[in-house]
């Protein structure tokens, strides 16, 4: 499912303004311990001068290695802005998991069809499914600008349509014929794909 943008959220929140990747972290408490090649021995030769001076750290994804010069209380400023970032990943993460999200995902796109299918499914099924329905609904589909409901069926039934404009009523008018669907009803083997064809019909759909 689609999902907020992790670089706009990211910029947001201000994490890549106050430089917390593991990279800018060790270019602002310490500097890479260099090689250069020596022509008389033919290859790669690390500086030793640092050695024993510093304490090193040595990153995994290049075996670059980094001599730390930091003192204390910068080690602690940082080890408190991870802390913080961690903590807004982790409420990202709940958001995002909650809810009609947990389901569905966030909706981003502004003009969608939401294809229904139940195909043989058992009465506390059905209730269930138009349950999600009606949150989403209620929860995400109200904060975009046009929707429609297609219910995949061998005599397709449609909500409106067109995708219509979204507002408290329509949304309301759209959770109250979900909820007036008959349990069963006549389907084929082909009435999915013709309802995600259907939907595609309108032009102004883009999801």
């Amino acid at each position: 499912q689609s999902l907020v943008s992790s670089s706009k959220w990211l910029q947001r929140y201000g994490l890549k303004r106050n430089k917390l990747s593991l990279s800018q972290i060790l270019s602002q408490v310490g500097f890479q311990h260099r090689k250069d090649y020596v022509t008389t021995l033919g290859k790669p030769v690390a500086s030793r001068y640092a050695d024993g001076l510093f304490p090193q750290y040595k990153r995994a994804q290049d075996d670059s290695v980094y001599n730390l010069t930091a003192k204390k209380e910068l080690i602690l400023h940082f080890m408190d802005c991870l802390i913080g970032a961690i903590e807004l990943y982790q409420q990202r993460m709940e958001w995002l998991t909650s809810e009609s999200r947990q389901i569905f995902g966030v909706i981003q796109e502004q003009c969608i069809v939401i294809v229904l299918d139940f195909g043989t499914a058992a009465p506390t099924e059905f209730d269930l499914c138009r349950d999600a329905l009606s949150m989403v609904l209620v929860e995400q589909v109200i904060q975009i600008s046009r929707f429609n409901l297609i219910r995949a069926a061998q005599d397709l039934m449609k909500w409106q349509q067109k995708c219509t404009p979204v507002s408290e009523h329509t949304v309301k008018s759209a959770v109250t014929w979900l909820w007036k669907l008959d349990h069963m009803t006549a389907v084929s083997h082909t009435s999915s794909a013709e309802a995600l064809l259907e939907a595609m019909g309108d032009e102004a759909v883009s999801s």
